[in-house]
């Protein structure tokens, strides 16, 4: 059982919040994390590098000087690779670096990305983190009362709060995200996370969810299986 504490904005101490760590996931998959930040990270590449073959340059196709007789290497046309201002020998050509892990395998390596994050102790838990207008001094000052300036954090909310989220965008080192949006490489880019009681129960009610719809699709499946008794 982890027992946390509770901060306010104040950085003094509230409060506790105690849960299971086993239920966000019973072990941690060093392999699965791997894959799944390779997937995010090879999804961001634009893939839009291109060079000119030989094909493609400029120049005449003509032999530049006679095959004997000159005392000098063998040559043909100027735009073969090996001379200046020739195309490329292997010429990069555009392509698309998408892929997809199975899903998922993707909601485990966000649980086991979180509860990794929780069993190092680098998740902060404030009991609440609201604005009546944005304003990025107090958004500054809550990270500086809880020791997480200077600090790369991301600071996850339970649902899209537009005044957190101007609060945040100034600051270069934090960044603002809803639960529904998480993932592994989120969670494991930053150096800390922020979050409200209220948030962590979001993410707990998810993963509850999806279990359920798992399980629930397990019993479905079983039962179409079985073989049905003739009358």
């Amino acid at each position: 059982m982890l027992v946390l504490p509770v901060y306010d904005r104040s950085g003094q101490q509230v409060g506790t919040y105690e849960f299971d760590l086993k239920e966000l996931a019973p072990r941690i998959s060093k392999q699965l994390l791997h894959d799944a930040v390779v997937m995010y990270q090879a999804n961001k590449r634009l893939g839009t590098v291109k060079t000119k073959s030989r094909g493609e340059v400029a120049g005449s196709t003509r032999k530049l000087y006679r095959q004997k007789g000159t005392g000098r290497a063998r040559a043909g046309s100027r735009r073969s690779p090996t001379r200046v201002g020739g195309g490329h020998a292997h010429a990069l050509r555009p392509r698309d670096w998408y892929y997809r892990l199975p899903k998922q395998a993707l909601r485990l390596a966000t649980r086991m990305a979180l509860a990794a994050r929780f069993r190092d102790g680098e998740v902060t838990l404030i009991s609440e983190l609201t604005f009546d207008q944005p304003k990025t001094r107090e958004m500054a000052a809550v990270l500086r009362a809880l020791k997480l300036d200077g600090v790369r954090t991301l600071v996850v909310v339970d649902g899209y709060d537009v005044n957190v989220y101007k609060s945040t965008r100034n600051l270069p080192l934090a960044e603002v995200l809803p639960v529904q949006d998480l993932n592994a490489l989120e969670i494991l880019r930053p150096r800390r996370l922020l979050m409200t009681p209220a948030a962590l129960d979001a993410v707990r009610a998810k993963v509850k969810a999806e279990q359920e719809a798992k399980r629930g699709g397990r019993v479905s499946a079983k039962i179409l299986a079985e073989p049905h008794a003739s009358n």
